[in-house]
């Protein structure tokens, strides 16, 4: 059997169903960010483990949006169990009241996301879910609230995996294999940049962007973006 097509098809299935699932509150969610945006405040992203790439999917890359910081976990999942860890990063991060923060769990479960989101709402701070829904709520909190993250989230949205986010499953072997999380997360933060960045345009904002650093022209461009958001943006 041809697994690499197998994992094409599946994968292929998950994307088509957030494209028609979660348009909605993609819509919403690019409408949220376009406003703080408009004001000039800083986007925040948070994922543990894995979920990290898909925050780094928004942060000063080529053609995206400028004002983005992670809230980098640094343990890379080790402490995403760990309570008091999400409040010690973000008072070192400390994005101000009416900032918004993504935050990306696949689970939803474990203590670094919903204590963020539970940090967040107290400091008046919207945040944005980025989850499982299937596999969320087939499982129960790993915190004392017992809330998992899409019962928390001001607004929440699916990437549409299954319950153990592995989707092949081939005889012989325990488990799934191939997992869906990150590239379904990667799609839906870029559906929503694309988004935000037409809405700013529909304002008559002009979008601050990023280009490759690796094209002509690019270095001088993304230098006078840096001179704005430098101080702003713990990473650059």
């Amino acid at each position: 059997m041809n697994r690499s097509q197998e994992y094409y098809q599946k994968i292929s299935e998950v994307l088509a169903k957030i494209n028609e699932t979660q348009q909605e509150n993609i819509q919403k969610a690019a409408e949220m960010i376009a406003d703080l945006m408009a004001r000039d405040g800083i986007l925040y992203l948070l994922g543990g483990g894995h979920s990290l790439m898909v925050a780094a999917e928004a942060y000063h890359r080529a053609g995206g949006l400028a004002p983005v910081d992670i809230i980098h976990d640094k343990s890379f999942g080790r402490a995403e169990r760990c309570e008091g860890y999400a409040k010690q990063l973000l008072d070192w991060y400390d994005p101000p009241e009416g900032s918004i923060v993504v935050i990306i769990s696949n689970s939803g479960r474990n203590a670094l996301g919903i204590e963020m989101a539970l940090e967040c709402k107290a400091r008046g701070i919207k945040t944005i879910a980025i989850t499982s829904l299937a596999h969320s709520k087939s499982v129960t909190a790993r915190h004392p609230s017992g809330k998992r993250l899409f019962e928390i989230a001001d607004l929440v949205i699916d990437n549409c995996g299954i319950p153990g986010d592995a989707i092949l499953e081939i005889e012989g072997i325990p488990g799934r294999i191939c997992a869906t999380s990150t590239i379904a997360g990667a799609m839906i933060v870029n559906m929503i940049m694309a988004q935000t960045v037409q809405n700013l345009l529909d304002r008559g904002i002009e979008p601050p962007v990023f280009i490759s650093a690796n094209v002509e022209g690019g270095d001088e461009h993304n230098k006078r973006i840096f001179k704005k958001y430098q101080r702003f943006i713990k990473g650059l």
